[in-house]
């Protein structure tokens, strides 16, 4: 079950889509620098499938990699259905996936524009357990057990 990263995005402030850029920094423990929720807390990134985008394409909608405030946009990879614990390669880091989808305190645009969004359901967030860089196109890789990805 392995991926590639579609595309990388940052935004500045929290509430808002994300800009793709050609590459991002992972800092361990702390997230993407130079990303609004970066910081010492359970969500330092964000992970949504391109197919999960292509599910709102589908409606209608005109939505690409970072609309969904994602930081890593995947491709190839079931990521609502990884277990919390998970760990994955992406680029030259590591992550551990600590929350699978999350509640909308209030409807965003993208909800008013289709009925629904797909970042509470199948969106999922990570901590970063080794850090690196991290670019478009580079793979995903689902650790297996006792290949924690620290070596």
């Amino acid at each position: 079950m392995d991926g590639r990263i579609v595309a990388v995005s940052i935004s500045r402030n929290k509430g808002e889509r994300k800009t793709p850029v050609d590459g991002v920094d992972l800092r361990e423990e702390h997230g993407i620098v130079g990303d609004a929720h970066a910081g010492p807390w359970h969500r330092q990134v964000s992970l949504l499938a391109r197919e999960s985008i292509d599910k709102m394409r589908s409606l209608g909608l005109d939505v690409d990699s970072g609309d969904f405030a994602e930081n890593i946009t995947t491709s190839g990879i079931d990521l609502p259905a990884l277990p919390v614990g998970s760990r994955l390669r992406v680029g030259g880091a590591v992550l551990e996936v600590t929350q699978i989808g999350k509640e909308c305190h209030t409807r965003c645009a993208i909800y008013h524009q289709a009925g629904d969004c797909v970042m509470p359901k199948e969106g999922i967030f990570a901590r970063v357990v080794r850090g690196g860089a991290v670019h478009a196109g580079e793979p995903v890789e689902v650790l297996a057990g006792d290949d924690i990805g620290l070596r």
